[in-house]
């Protein structure tokens, strides 16, 4: 059976896709394997295997946390959340070496010269900010048209909503 004519450019739009991505991929192992002396790559495996973790064990369980809880709670704030704490914990997990000073040298005052700290906050700032004016717009757009202000009750009663029978 073929493929109907409008999927067929989407098709070979995705198949170009996964070929740049390879080709980005092989490029740069490349790269990582032309640079990397071998006494470091068990460093850099563990370093590899670590961030692996960090996400499963770490970032994906507290995203899923929040997503659920803010869905509870107040269904318009779902989304921002969820994005606010994918952006706040990949930043976190990435800034945690210079963030603990790890590699700070005295003989070399110019490593980690700065105050790495603030910059975080402020970053963390920025995304809350964007959170909260995102959450502000998902809400006045679902007030218009007539979307509930909570989720259903745990009774299965899911209250007075608009075009439901």
């Amino acid at each position: 059976m073929t493929a109907p004519p409008v999927a067929r450019p989407l098709m070979i739009g995705r198949g170009m896709l996964v070929a740049a991505g390879v080709a980005a991929g092989a490029w740069g192992a490349w790269l990582l394997y032309d640079a990397t002396p071998w006494d470091r790559w068990p460093n850099l495996l563990v370093w590899l295997a670590g961030g692996v973790l960090l996400h499963d064990a770490v970032l994906a369980p507290v995203v899923l946390v929040l997503g659920c809880s803010a869905a509870r709670v107040v269904p318009w704030f779902r989304g921002p959340v969820v994005v606010g704490a994918v952006l706040l914990g990949a930043l976190t997990l990435v800034a945690v070496p210079v963030l603990g000073g790890w590699g700070r040298r005295p003989d070399n005052p110019t490593l980690l010269d700065r105050d790495y700290t603030a910059g975080w906050f402020v970053v963390a700032g920025g995304i809350l900010v964007g959170v909260l004016v995102a959450a502000a717009v998902v809400r006045s757009r679902m007030t218009e048209i007539g979307a509930p202000e909570r989720a259903p009750a745990e009774d299965g009663d899911d209250g007075e909503r608009p075009g439901r029978r």
